[in-house]
């Protein structure tokens, strides 16, 4: 991992997220793996009111200006996970 390159990836990424909408959830933090292989290193959640909005956000040109930062400074892999709960 390139952790300078990567640095300069997570300095800009928080005003296009919040630009499109998105609201980091979880940023980093300790993974616990309760069952199965499944070992991530570090989990980002964010919310995005539509995926729309999460699509305008990630290819946006701001975005896909800083996105070589990442793409060239670790593994990365996504998943979108669309629902909704109500309000309690």
């Amino acid at each position: 991992m390139d952790h300078e390159l990567y640095a300069g990836y997570v300095e800009k990424v928080p005003e296009i997220i919040k630009k499109h909408g998105g609201r980091y959830l979880i940023r980093g933090g300790e993974v616990i793996s309760m069952f199965g292989n499944w070992d991530p290193e570090r989990i980002i959640l964010i919310e995005f009111e539509t995926l729309e909005k999460l699509r305008n956000c990630f290819n946006s040109e701001k975005y896909l200006e800083i996105a070589p930062s990442r793409e060239n400074s670790t593994i990365t892999e996504s998943i979108v996970v669309n629902g909704y709960l109500p309000p309690e």
